[in-house]
């Protein structure tokens, strides 16, 4: 969301700044309350109060952003609309106990799946953080997505990063008021938007804009509408860099997870030192000089507000920003690209080029993240691939093991629970084997044969025959077999083993 404005008069003179350089970065104002404080302490607190700014930047990573943030919205705000089989297909249903997935229907005893969903998701991350440090955060975790669209908002409505230094600073007036009401009203409602669509997974998307205007949404639908609209617009709206720095537990230990060969955002120290202001038509490297015009431009653009001239730091999130924003200033100053570029620590120390550096992220670390990952990933769509779509559990009636009635019948009651996980009605007939002579009917009805709707359970209680003639006292392991066909024309057969009880 970031806007095409381009820096100006970037490193465009002796010292040159930008036009709205003037409240440029600077380390922030420490005020001392307790000299006993260790200054460290002191200028994290600073830190903590400071507002930061950041200015729009153009470039390669802008539009990386910008699509990231296009494609991930189009996913959640589009997908529970989609409609599968006349109903919606992604659909967390919590009431009913069932997940419907674009035709597929988990239940409660499919968690093993989810389990394993999120291990697959732990090692995607591992093997990203490994080859490319915090990318994920950088251009598609939710609250980068989130602060780039209430930034872009923010931009639309107050200006760039000089006008909204300058309007904060300002006294309150009819003009400020209408402004951050403005900016405000647009940040809520975007938020009510995303807190409905979270919801909408949930519940059926396409009855929550009525239930809403009525009024008739459950409790719960309205805890977690607010709260998730709140959340976004506190996090995305005020709290911004301080999730990202003090919250997100990822940035505390993505540090295990890097080393010198990880592709991260790097300042060339090399090159760029001793940095300072200078001509266009000065001659730096006689003059002793490195490519670095000390703009700060690469501190204004970065969200988090950190200077990466510093080295790689936990709150850097691998944006870009000032990856962009640098190669301007090379481009003006007729320097070449790359001062501040994606490359690993070992290519600074060593000066090996990008294609060496890409040559040794095939390294022990990700050769064995892709390995596990790989394998998981084939055993998960293994595994769904070879679902059983039909489940019958069996459960005796512990009220009477077996009994004779008349007839010259010994019979055992049982329980059937029948699960259809398809989107299809099937017709299941019953049959028995292990014991001579026996059948299998539904209780208080001739028949072997029931019927389950698509997506559901059944409770069906049946009655196993044997003739007394064709059995001897004593406990017989037997197996129910069920089979039928769905009204989409696949065949299914379903064998569960049980206990036939012939009392003395």
């Amino acid at each position: 969301m970031s806007s095409s404005e381009s820096p100006e008069n970037q490193g465009s003179g002796a010292g040159s700044q930008p036009k709205d350089a003037v409240p440029a970065w600077q380390p922030p104002r420490v005020v001392k309350r307790d000299t006993a404080k260790s200054p460290h302490v002191e200028k994290a607190l600073a830190d903590v109060r400071s507002k930061i700014y950041p200015r729009s930047v153009s470039g390669i990573f802008a539009r990386w952003r910008i699509a990231l943030v296009v494609i991930t919205q189009l996913i959640f705000y589009g997908l529970p609309w989609l409609q599968w089989n006349d109903r919606q297909a992604v659909l967390f249903d919590l009431g009913a106990r069932k997940f419907y997935i674009f035709g597929m229907v988990l239940w409660p005893q499919d968690v093993i799946y989810l389990t394993i969903l999120l291990i697959i998701s732990a090692y995607a991350l591992f093997l990203f953080t490994a080859i490319a440090g915090r990318l994920f955060c950088g251009y598609a975790c939710p609250q980068t997505v989130y602060t780039e669209i209430f930034m872009w908002v923010e931009r639309k409505v107050e200006g760039d990063r000089v006008a909204r230094i300058r309007l904060d600073e300002q006294p309150w007036s009819f003009r400020k008021f209408r402004i951050k009401a403005t900016k405000h009203i647009i940040w809520i409602l975007i938020a009510w938007w995303t807190g409905s669509t979270f919801i909408g997974y949930f519940a059926p998307i396409r009855e929550l804009g009525h239930d809403l205007f009525t009024l008739q949404l459950g409790p719960w639908q309205w805890f977690w509408m607010v709260f998730y609209a709140f959340a976004t617009w506190g996090a995305a709206g005020f709290m911004r860099e301080a999730v990202c720095k003090y919250m997100c537990p990822y940035a505390r230990f993505q540090s295990v997870m890097v080393d010198d060969d990880t592709f991260v955002v790097t300042y060339d120290n090399q090159r760029g030192e001793p940095r300072g202001g200078r001509s266009r038509k000065v001659d730096h490297k006689e003059a002793g000089m490195g490519d670095c015009v000390d703009c700060s431009l690469c501190v204004q653009v970065c969200p988090t507000g950190i200077d990466i001239r510093d080295g790689l730091q936990y709150m850097c999130i691998g944006c870009g920003a000032c990856v962009d924003a640098c190669d301007q200033v090379m481009d003006k100053m007729g320097y070449d690209k790359g001062l501040i570029r994606y490359t690993s620590g070992k290519a600074i120390k060593e000066g090996l080029t990008q294609s060496q550096v890409r040559r040794r992220m095939v390294r022990p670390r990700v050769l064995v993240y892709t390995g596990l990952l790989l394998l998981i990933g084939i055993a998960f769509v293994v595994s769904l691939a070879n679902r059983t779509t039909l489940r019958v559990d069996v459960i005796r009636d512990r009220g009477s093991l077996g009994r004779e009635i008349p007839g010259g019948l010994i019979e055992n009651v049982y329980q059937l629970q029948i699960i259809n996980t398809t989107e299809s009605s099937i017709q299941l007939d019953f049959s028995i084997d292990g014991v001579s002579g026996a059948v299998v009917r539904m209780a208080n009805e001739d028949t072997a044969s029931v019927q389950v709707d698509p997506a559901s359970n059944k409770l069906v209680p049946v009655v196993v025959q044997a003739p007394v003639s064709q059995v001897k006292p004593g406990l017989y392991e037997v197996q129910l077999r069920a089979q039928g066909t769905y009204a989409s024309g696949q065949q299914v057969q379903v064998d569960e083993k049980t206990s036939f009880y012939v009392p003395q």
